[in-house]
């Protein structure tokens, strides 16, 4: 078959379009085999190849730009072109196609509609084929199952006008929509238009609103079809809009759990968000965390594995049930004494869940290893999961997750790797326990997301910016990291001296060389599990916060990539640099506010006098917040953590941090205004000092980090369909919206955080639209318990944004509550995803009496235990009809009402 490609693309001097297709004639899809296309104006592209059809007679194709050897722009193509080729091999195509930029409704696109909330379960077949033909194709993404698009024109094929005779598209391909049309019972000039049409009630309810699309004679041959591709349809209907969820995992409690919420759970967690007509269930990562098996291990951020899941969230249950009936009564008892407490208790749950396993696997497992569907899932997983089960069963061995310390094993080498992993091996089955459980973990999440898409309900994971540098990625691929730094935030609403988390950062430099494949595949396996995800600190991407090794708090760090400032540089702010500004500002008069009575003995221990009078310097052994922490790490007396947080400022106590690559080069001290080396210099120095921290932190990296973004946000958004969210909170820099914007990635809105510096809290009716708003999230107390922390705020919360009069009461009633969710309900935002614990609030009845039993993070602990759990069971919460009857009716008065076929969909 002749295939002839056209598009009209307007090219800058030195590009090229070319075309990559899934025929071996189009290249197989690899860039480097792709074919250009020729021009002779510089607008219009074409070439004509020979194709033979696949077995299924369908190729996708792409094209892209080429410049200077390489690529230069990519179209989107989250939804891939289909050329269905049908007829015999004399048949020949032309085809004319538009570029495809990123849709303005990207979302509509995305796996989150498609799959799930506007999904089409039953599609239609391929429209009947001509030897001469039109095709006509369009992208209509906003249309429910109980609709389709269809074409009505000026021929009696298209109904003459007449909409209820309009020539129905087939959704084969949904989100685009075909017709292919007998093209002998065409006359020209052909105009139309697309019009939305009720299958049920056989009529058309909206037609476009743009002028008739219009076709002159296009001169079809005998046994030759004409596509005309990239049509978008629109239609006036209202913005869609919904609801949703936010609850860890470990967070849900039924009556069959084992003191911690599994992926069991998902399904009756699905079941609560169906009755109450939301639409999303967003959850926090599931990775393995499994370190030291103590409560150590509870914070979800600090994984071993970006692909593998934490082995308790194991639905027992499913796996089976023991033969030995007196091993599985003391399990029954164990687990009614675990789900009866009001918090997790991390380290119980796991040992009994393990104790569960071995038993398991020792009845169960060969028969498991030796399925055709494990065998598929070990094919499709080996890479990452015979790494990890080694390195889980080598922890343990060894004692201790940092595989530096192993006597054996600390450099990754693949083939001894291999070896450990074959069933003749000696500890062979210390290792295959991991494979059963993480298939086991495969089953379980799959059946979760298949009974979310089939209930019309988009399930929201959660990818962390950062790895733990004692993991399998830093052990088995440590060329990606840069383990000699730590990742962290500067000073925000959430911590007052910055977070540390003790993560390596990225070494982008390497990913960048392979493509960030490292990233391409974590997002892959994401997103066979979700149709949604959070990027949990999007501005890594940008830059990250690195901070030395030798620094505890986040004070001392800088963002990387940055641009440094000479001294030169410093100087022409009208600062004159001193080396002192480099050093620890100690003074006398300072140090009995920070220490108090403790004041001598932190002379006589830590500090030393210098030449200058009344003026001190930290003793060389104590010259590091790393080195106090190492004196202080068996004192938690109450005066010792004073003492110790003291110290901590004085080292951080300095005007300029030293850049990590080049010394000579500077970064001005995050929050240094608040800190004695700031209140030391005189008024002319202040004034010189802000103007040229507010040149270097709000203006002089914003086209920087932009062009840092843009080498990576683009090509990993769009390598799935799965919804990104990004979550753009802390210290944000303007270019952090511009690509966002741009990649038509959902933005994060929090009232209490808002972005407009001259708000106190956000205006939610200003909310763009694409974007996710919330209340509170796990790192933040919930709207009750932030009620409660600071009065006066609370006074004006509730004078300026309730519009209420008079004093505001000390805690937040139901009434209160209610009001703040409705409002939220209203905002401008295209999904409103509440914390369960604020759906809640709404409802006296049902309502945690234990206000400070719901919080689920404290970011300013390094040491914080996650362990909150529901306080009444998915059971009870079901039957809660007067709770769940509120929230649907706050839903559905608020426009966030699920489509009817949504509701057809569940």
């Amino acid at each position: 078959m002749i295939v002839s490609f056209n598009i009209e693309y307007r090219t800058s001097w030195g590009e090229e379009v070319w075309l990559t297709g899934s025929t071996s004639e189009l290249g197989n899809n690899d860039f480097a085999k792709a074919i250009p296309l020729q021009t002779v104006d510089g607008i219009h592209w074409t070439v004509q190849k020979e194709l033979q059809p696949s077995d299924e007679n369908v190729i996708t194709y792409s094209y892209f730009i080429w410049k200077d050897e390489k690529t230069v722009r990519n179209e989107w193509n989250s939804i891939p072109r289909h050329l269905y080729l049908r007829g015999d091999k004399n048949k020949k195509y032309r085809i004319y196609d538009n570029w495809k930029n990123i849709p303005e409704q990207q979302y509509l696109y995305s796996a989150a509609f498609t799959e799930s909330l506007l999904a089409h379960r039953h599609k239609a077949a391929l429209p009947k084929s001509y030897k001469k033909s039109l095709v006509i194709k369009a992208y209509a993404p906003r249309i429910s199952s109980d609709y389709c698009l269809a074409i009505c024109g000026n021929q009696s094929i298209l109904g003459n006008w007449e909409s209820s005779n309009a020539l129905l598209m087939s959704d084969s391909n949904f989100p685009e929509w075909i017709s292919e049309i007998d093209a002998t019972k065409l006359t020209f000039p052909l105009e139309y238009k697309f019009v939305l049409y009720n299958k049920k009630e056989k009529k058309a309810e909206a037609w476009e609103s743009n002028p008739n699309r219009y076709m002159a004679n296009p001169e079809i041959k005998a046994n030759e079809t004409l596509v005309i591709s990239d049509r978008y349809a629109y239609f006036q209907t209202p913005a869609w809009k919904g609801a949703g969820v936010a609850i860890p995992v470990f967070s849900l409690k039924s009556e069959s759990s084992y003191g911690i919420g599994d992926l069991g759970d998902l399904k009756q967690m699905i079941d609560w968000a169906v009755s109450t007509d939301q639409q999303v269930v967003q959850i926090l990562p599931i990775n393995d965390t499994t370190m030291t098996h103590t409560w150590t291990d509870s914070y979800p951020y600090n994984s071993i594995s970006i692909y593998a899941f934490h082995p308790m969230y194991t639905n027992l249950q499913q796996l089976g049930k023991l033969k030995d009936k007196k091993a599985l009564a003391t399990f029954a008892k164990q687990q009614k004494e675990l789900n009866n407490l009001p918090a997790i208790d991390y380290e119980a749950v796991n040992q009994l869940k393990w104790n569960y396993f071995e038993l398991i696997f020792k009845q169960e497992g060969e028969k498991v290893l030796a399925s055709e569907e494990f065998k598929t899932f070990f094919e499709s997983n080996k890479e990452w999961l015979q790494p990890y089960a080694v390195f889980s069963h080598l922890r343990d061995v060894y004692k201790t997750p940092d595989f530096r310390k192993w006597p054996q094993y600390t450099i990754y080498n693949a083939e001894e790797i291999e070896k450990l992993c074959q069933p003749q091996a000696a500890d062979y089955s210390s290792i295959a326990i991991y494979f059963y459980i993480q298939f086991n973990l495969h089953l379980q999440l799959m059946a979760a997301t298949k009974y979310a898409r089939d209930n019309g309900v988009v399930l929201k994971g959660d990818i962390p910016i950062g790895i733990s540098r004692n993991s399998v990625e830093a052990w088995t691929e440590p060329h990606y990291f840069n383990l000699n730094g730590q990742a962290g935030a500067p000073p925000d609403d959430f911590s007052v001296n910055g977070q540390n988390w003790g993560f390596p950062t990225y070494n982008w430099e390497m990913m960048e060389k392979d493509g960030y494949a490292w990233w391409m595949k974590r997002f892959h396996k994401m997103s066979e599990y979700f149709d949604a995800y959070r990027i949990d600190h999007i501005l890594g991407f940008f830059r990250i916060w690195e901070i030395p090794m030798n620094a505890v708090h986040g004070l001392l760090g800088q963002f990387v990539p940055a641009l440094p400032m000479s001294k030169m540089e410093i100087e022409s702010y009208g600062l004159s640099f001193r080396d002192e500004f480099l050093k620890p500002y100690i003074h006398e008069y300072f140090l009995e506010q920070v220490f108090g009575s403790h004041t001598d003995y932190v002379k006589e221990t830590f500090i030393e006098p210098t030449d200058t009078w009344e003026v001190y310097r930290m003793r060389s052994e104590f010259d590091t917040q790393r080195k106090v922490e190492a004196y202080f790490a068996d004192k938690t007396d109450e005066e010792s953590s004073r003492i110790k947080e003291g110290l901590y400022s004085l080292i951080s106590d300095v005007l300029f941090v030293p850049d990590h690559k080049e010394p000579q080069k500077f970064h001005p001290r995050i929050g240094v205004q608040h800190d004695f080396i700031y209140r030391s210099l005189n008024e002319w120095e202040k004034t010189a000092f802000n103007r040229l921290y507010d040149q270097y932190y709000y203006h002089r990296h914003n086209e920087f980090w932009h062009q840092q973004a843009m080498k990576k946000l683009p090509q990993l958004t769009q390598s799935t369909r799965m919804l990104v969210c990004g979550e753009d909170l802390g210290m944000i820099p303007e270019c952090v919206a511009w690509v966002m914007n741009d990649l038509r990635i959902l933005s994060l809105e929090i009232q209490r955080m808002p972005k407009n510096p001259t708000y106190e809290f956000g205006h939610l009716n200003e909310y763009p639209y694409r974007s996710v708003c919330t209340i509170s999230t796990h790192d933040m107390s919930t709207l009750r318990g932030w009620w409660e922390e600071d009065y006066q705020q609370t006074q004006r919360y509730y004078n300026s944004m309730l519009g209420r009069h008079g004093n505001a009461p000390s805690v937040a009633t139901a009434e209160l509550c209610e009001e703040i969710v409705r409002n939220h309900l209203y905002s401008n935002s295209i999904l409103c995803i509440l914390a369960w614990q604020d759906w809640l609030s709404i409802d006296e009845t049902w309502r945690n009496p234990n206000v400070q039993e719901e919080r689920i993070n404290v970011p300013s602990n390094p040491r914080h235990y996650w362990r909150y759990r529901m306080h009444l069971t998915l059971e009870e919460l079901l039957k809660a009809e007067g709770l769940n009857n509120k929230i649907k009716e706050l839903v559905n008065q608020t426009g966030r009402k699920p489509l009817k076929s949504d509701k057809e969909n569940r």
